[in-house]
Protein backbone atom coordinates (compact mmCIF):
# COMPACT_ATOMS: atom_id res chain seq x y z
CA UNK A 1 0.00 0.00 0.00
CA UNK A 2 1.35 3.44 -0.95
CA UNK A 3 0.21 6.94 -0.10
CA UNK A 4 -2.25 8.36 -2.61
CA UNK A 5 -2.63 11.80 -1.01
CA UNK A 6 0.06 13.94 0.62
CA UNK A 7 -1.04 16.84 2.80
CA UNK A 8 1.40 19.75 2.53
CA UNK A 9 -0.58 22.28 4.56
CA UNK A 10 0.57 23.41 7.98
CA UNK A 11 -1.31 22.48 11.14
CA UNK A 12 -4.40 24.52 12.03
CA UNK A 13 -5.54 24.73 8.40
CA UNK A 14 -8.41 22.30 8.83
CA UNK A 15 -6.17 19.26 8.76
CA UNK A 16 -8.17 17.12 11.18
CA UNK A 17 -11.39 17.83 9.30
CA UNK A 18 -9.50 16.94 6.12
CA UNK A 19 -8.33 13.67 7.69
CA UNK A 20 -11.94 12.69 8.43
CA UNK A 21 -13.05 13.83 4.98
CA UNK A 22 -10.38 11.79 3.20
CA UNK A 23 -11.22 8.71 5.21
CA UNK A 24 -14.91 9.16 4.45
CA UNK A 25 -14.36 9.22 0.68
CA UNK A 26 -12.07 6.19 0.58
CA UNK A 27 -8.56 7.53 1.19
CA UNK A 28 -8.13 6.18 4.69
CA UNK A 29 -6.68 5.52 7.01
CA UNK A 30 -5.24 9.03 6.92
CA UNK A 31 -2.11 9.80 8.94
CA UNK A 32 -2.34 12.84 11.23
CA UNK A 33 -0.46 13.93 14.33
CA UNK A 34 -3.18 12.29 16.42
CA UNK A 35 -2.15 8.91 15.05
CA UNK A 36 1.06 9.12 17.10
CA UNK A 37 -0.52 9.08 20.58
CA UNK A 38 -3.08 6.54 19.33
CA UNK A 39 -0.11 4.24 18.63
CA UNK A 40 1.29 4.92 22.13
CA UNK A 41 4.02 7.11 20.59
CA UNK A 42 5.87 4.16 19.03
CA UNK A 43 6.06 6.00 15.65
CA UNK A 44 8.30 8.66 17.21
CA UNK A 45 11.27 6.31 16.75
CA UNK A 46 10.68 6.17 13.00
CA UNK A 47 10.11 9.92 12.84
CA UNK A 48 13.36 10.46 14.72
CA UNK A 49 15.14 8.58 11.93
CA UNK A 50 13.39 10.76 9.36
CA UNK A 51 14.51 13.91 11.14
CA UNK A 52 18.03 12.52 11.14
CA UNK A 53 17.93 12.06 7.37
CA UNK A 54 17.32 8.31 7.31
CA UNK A 55 13.57 7.95 6.73
CA UNK A 56 11.70 4.72 6.13
CA UNK A 57 8.60 6.18 4.55
CA UNK A 58 7.09 2.79 3.73
CA UNK A 59 7.28 1.79 7.40
CA UNK A 60 5.97 5.12 8.70
CA UNK A 61 2.96 5.08 6.40
CA UNK A 62 2.38 1.34 6.36
CA UNK A 63 -1.37 0.81 6.07
CA UNK A 64 -2.16 4.47 5.28
CA UNK A 65 -3.49 5.92 2.03
CA UNK A 66 -3.15 9.59 2.89
CA UNK A 67 -1.57 12.03 5.32
CA UNK A 68 -2.38 15.52 6.61
CA UNK A 69 -1.00 17.80 9.32
CA UNK A 70 2.29 17.37 11.15
CA UNK A 71 4.64 15.52 10.92
CA UNK A 72 3.97 14.61 7.29
CA UNK A 73 3.58 18.18 6.05
CA UNK A 74 7.17 18.92 7.10
CA UNK A 75 8.37 16.32 4.60
CA UNK A 76 6.09 17.01 1.65
CA UNK A 77 9.00 17.29 -0.80
CA UNK A 78 10.48 13.94 0.23
CA UNK A 79 7.08 12.27 0.18
CA UNK A 80 6.38 13.59 -3.31
CA UNK A 81 9.54 11.95 -4.55
CA UNK A 82 9.00 8.69 -2.68
CA UNK A 83 5.35 8.37 -3.73
CA UNK A 84 5.44 9.74 -7.30
CA UNK A 85 1.83 8.79 -8.06
CA UNK A 86 0.43 10.56 -5.00
CA UNK A 87 -1.46 13.82 -5.31
CA UNK A 88 -0.71 16.79 -3.06
CA UNK A 89 -3.27 18.71 -1.00
CA UNK A 90 -2.28 22.14 0.26
CA UNK A 91 -4.80 23.02 2.97
CA UNK A 92 -4.95 26.78 3.48
CA UNK A 93 -6.80 29.50 5.35
CA UNK A 94 -6.52 33.24 5.91
CA UNK A 95 -2.97 33.93 7.14
CA UNK A 96 -4.06 36.23 9.96
CA UNK A 97 -6.62 33.67 11.10
CA UNK A 98 -3.95 30.97 11.03
CA UNK A 99 -1.67 33.08 13.22
CA UNK A 100 -4.45 33.68 15.74
CA UNK A 101 -5.22 29.95 15.81
CA UNK A 102 -1.67 28.64 16.26
CA UNK A 103 -0.89 31.39 18.77
CA UNK A 104 -3.67 30.15 21.04
CA UNK A 105 -3.02 26.43 20.48
CA UNK A 106 0.06 24.70 19.04
CA UNK A 107 2.45 27.62 19.46
CA UNK A 108 1.06 29.09 22.67
CA UNK A 109 3.45 29.30 25.67
CA UNK A 110 1.39 26.80 27.67
CA UNK A 111 1.25 24.29 24.83
CA UNK A 112 4.92 24.71 24.00
CA UNK A 113 5.94 24.17 27.62
CA UNK A 114 4.27 20.78 27.64
CA UNK A 115 5.45 19.99 24.12
CA UNK A 116 9.11 20.20 25.08
CA UNK A 117 8.74 17.21 27.38
CA UNK A 118 7.71 13.61 26.83
CA UNK A 119 7.85 11.33 23.77
CA UNK A 120 6.85 14.07 21.30
CA UNK A 121 9.56 16.53 22.37
CA UNK A 122 11.94 15.94 19.45
CA UNK A 123 9.15 16.13 16.89
CA UNK A 124 7.62 19.26 18.39
CA UNK A 125 10.99 21.00 18.28
CA UNK A 126 11.38 19.96 14.64
CA UNK A 127 8.01 21.47 13.73
CA UNK A 128 9.26 24.92 14.76
CA UNK A 129 12.88 24.65 13.64
CA UNK A 130 14.15 28.03 12.52
CA UNK A 131 11.11 29.91 13.85
CA UNK A 132 11.01 28.90 17.52
CA UNK A 133 12.17 32.33 18.70
CA UNK A 134 9.68 34.18 16.44
CA UNK A 135 6.44 32.34 17.20
CA UNK A 136 4.82 35.42 18.74
CA UNK A 137 5.88 37.79 15.96
CA UNK A 138 2.73 38.30 13.92
CA UNK A 139 4.36 39.87 10.86
CA UNK A 140 7.08 37.22 10.72
CA UNK A 141 4.68 34.31 11.19
CA UNK A 142 2.17 35.57 8.62
CA UNK A 143 5.03 35.87 6.14
CA UNK A 144 6.25 32.38 7.11
CA UNK A 145 2.80 30.94 6.47
CA UNK A 146 2.42 32.67 3.11
CA UNK A 147 5.94 31.70 2.05
CA UNK A 148 5.30 28.05 2.98
CA UNK A 149 2.16 27.93 0.86
CA UNK A 150 3.72 29.71 -2.10
CA UNK A 151 6.71 27.35 -2.05
CA UNK A 152 4.37 24.38 -2.34
CA UNK A 153 2.45 26.05 -5.17
CA UNK A 154 5.65 26.91 -7.04
CA UNK A 155 7.14 23.43 -6.59
CA UNK A 156 4.36 20.89 -7.09
CA UNK A 157 3.30 20.26 -10.71
CA UNK A 158 -0.17 21.78 -11.22
CA UNK A 159 -1.71 18.44 -12.20
CA UNK A 160 -0.65 16.96 -8.84
CA UNK A 161 -1.76 19.86 -6.64
CA UNK A 162 -5.00 21.10 -5.10
CA UNK A 163 -4.99 24.25 -2.99
CA UNK A 164 -7.90 23.57 -0.68
CA UNK A 165 -9.81 25.48 1.98
CA UNK A 166 -12.33 23.75 4.23
CA UNK A 167 -14.91 26.33 3.22
CA UNK A 168 -14.67 25.00 -0.34
CA UNK A 169 -16.43 21.82 0.80
CA UNK A 170 -16.56 18.48 -0.94
CA UNK A 171 -16.77 19.36 -4.63
CA UNK A 172 -13.20 20.49 -5.47
CA UNK A 173 -11.72 17.79 -3.25
CA UNK A 174 -13.77 14.99 -4.78
CA UNK A 175 -13.25 16.27 -8.32
CA UNK A 176 -9.47 16.37 -7.74
CA UNK A 177 -9.44 12.83 -6.37
CA UNK A 178 -11.94 11.43 -8.86
CA UNK A 179 -14.61 10.26 -6.41
CA UNK A 180 -18.33 11.03 -5.93
CA UNK A 181 -19.44 13.84 -3.62
CA UNK A 182 -20.85 12.34 -0.39
CA UNK A 183 -24.37 12.97 0.76
CA UNK A 184 -23.17 14.54 4.02
CA UNK A 185 -21.87 17.94 5.11
CA UNK A 186 -18.13 18.47 4.96
CA UNK A 187 -16.77 17.89 8.50
CA UNK A 188 -15.89 20.80 10.78
CA UNK A 189 -13.93 19.62 13.83
CA UNK A 190 -11.01 20.42 16.15
CA UNK A 191 -11.77 23.91 17.37
CA UNK A 192 -9.22 25.76 19.48
CA UNK A 193 -11.14 24.96 22.65
CA UNK A 194 -11.33 21.25 21.78
CA UNK A 195 -7.61 21.02 21.14
CA UNK A 196 -6.61 22.90 24.27
CA UNK A 197 -8.96 20.82 26.40
CA UNK A 198 -7.57 17.57 24.96
CA UNK A 199 -4.03 18.63 25.83
CA UNK A 200 -5.01 19.82 29.30
CA UNK A 201 -6.68 16.51 30.14
CA UNK A 202 -3.86 14.28 28.84
CA UNK A 203 -3.77 11.02 30.86
CA UNK A 204 -0.70 9.90 32.77
CA UNK A 205 0.12 6.65 30.92
CA UNK A 206 0.76 5.97 27.24
CA UNK A 207 -1.99 3.33 27.12
CA UNK A 208 -4.52 5.72 28.66
CA UNK A 209 -3.46 8.44 26.23
CA UNK A 210 -3.95 6.07 23.29
CA UNK A 211 -7.42 5.13 24.49
CA UNK A 212 -8.37 8.78 24.98
CA UNK A 213 -7.25 9.90 21.53
CA UNK A 214 -8.79 6.86 19.84
CA UNK A 215 -12.11 7.55 21.54
CA UNK A 216 -11.86 11.23 20.62
CA UNK A 217 -11.35 10.40 16.94
CA UNK A 218 -14.27 7.97 17.03
CA UNK A 219 -16.47 10.66 18.61
CA UNK A 220 -15.47 13.14 15.90
CA UNK A 221 -16.31 10.66 13.14
CA UNK A 222 -19.64 9.88 14.75
CA UNK A 223 -20.41 13.59 15.14
CA UNK A 224 -19.46 14.32 11.54
CA UNK A 225 -20.98 11.36 9.73
CA UNK A 226 -23.07 9.33 12.17
CA UNK A 227 -23.04 5.58 11.71
CA UNK A 228 -21.65 5.92 8.18
CA UNK A 229 -18.36 7.45 9.38
CA UNK A 230 -15.18 5.45 8.84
Amino acid sequence: MALKVIGAGLGRTGTLSLKLALEHIGFGPCYHAMEIPVAEFEPTLLWSDAIGGNPDWDAIFDGYLSTTDYPGCCFWRELMDHFPDAKVLLSVRDAEGWFESVSSTLFSPAFREGATRGPMAELNKYFTRGIDDRLGDREFMVDYFNHWNQTVIDTVPPDRLLVFSARDGWEPLCRFLGVPVPDAPYPRVNSRDELNQAVKERPSTLAETAMKFRAHLDDLRQSAFGSTGR
